[in-house]
């Protein structure tokens, strides 16, 4: 059975509460790369125990934890160390939560040629599977287009026929914005979505205009629950609450949230 959740954005026991009050079942962690904030990874790994003590009293349990932004590939120098240092490091942290999913992407490098920018992300996600295979956790890439262009049909075709235990992190709002049929994505590469956000997103005149909640949105969610179950998605799906809209912040920020967890529901049978 599906499982509601959402993105959790701070670590306290107040805050977990909040969440589960909410009717919510899990949080998710996603552990920017951003030049604002280089330690942010540290932050959350020094706090893992306090974490995990916060979500087993409030009786959550943690969906995955990705890792969004960070540069894989190096010119020149295939896998980037110092990123897959953190990549381990965040992967352990997965499985002390007890987590199922570890998420994250693959930048591509201009100055390479296809076949080796293939080549070289065959390879980074073969040793990230390989590692999360010890430690019990799935590894799947997000299809975000923030550093990574595992995205859609060519890129999944060419790096999962050749990763084979390597799944796939949907969000319907990114294939929306790059203007693809996400509904056909769905059906197509069903038997390798392991884990879902749930994005509200908006286009006017075919740009992008806001990122309302999910549910106030031009998402056809009742199609997309529909395709759900016919590929028999029986796993987690996380809202994420988009801080980034020029609307819905203030008040209206968390009444936002709070409709799209009560809208969701409903397609949870």
């Amino acid at each position: 059975m599906m499982k509601l959740g959402i993105i959790a954005e701070e670590y306290t026991l107040e805050y977990f509460q909040q969440i589960k009050d909410r009717g919510l079942e899990c949080v998710e962690f996603c552990i920017y790369s951003n030049d604002s904030d280089p330690n942010r990874h540290i932050n959350f790994l020094e706090k893992l125990d306090e974490i995990k003590a916060n979500l087993q009293v409030t009786g959550l349990f943690v969906a995955s934890v990705g890792r969004w932004g960070g540069i894989k590939l190096i010119e020149n120098s295939g896998m980037n160390e110092v990123e897959i240092k953190i990549d381990k490091m965040l992967i352990d942290a997965t499985a002390k939560l007890g987590a199922p999913v570890y998420v994250t992407g693959c930048n591509y490098i201009e100055a390479t040629s296809l076949f080796d920018n293939y080549r070289n992300t065959i390879g980074y996600f073969n040793y990230l599977v390989e590692y999360g295979k010890s430690k019990g956790i799935k590894i799947a890439v997000h299809n975000s287009r923030w550093n990574n262009y595992i995205v859609s049909y060519a890129s999944w075709s060419a790096i999962l026929s050749n990763v084979k235990d390597l799944y796939i992190k949907y969000n319907p709002s990114h294939c929306i914005y790059n203007g693809d049929d996400y509904l056909n994505e769905m059906a197509k590469w069903g038997n390798r979505i392991i884990h879902i956000h749930l994005t509200g997103s908006l286009r006017i005149n075919g740009e992008r205009y806001d990122d309302p909640p999910a549910g106030l949105d031009e998402t056809n969610w009742p199609a997309f629950f529909a395709t759900l179950y016919a590929i028999g998605y029986d796993k987690n799906l996380c809202i994420e609450a988009n801080s980034n809209s020029s609307t819905w912040n203030g008040a209206l920020y968390d009444k936002g949230i709070q409709y799209t967890i009560d809208y969701m529901k409903k397609f949870i049978l």
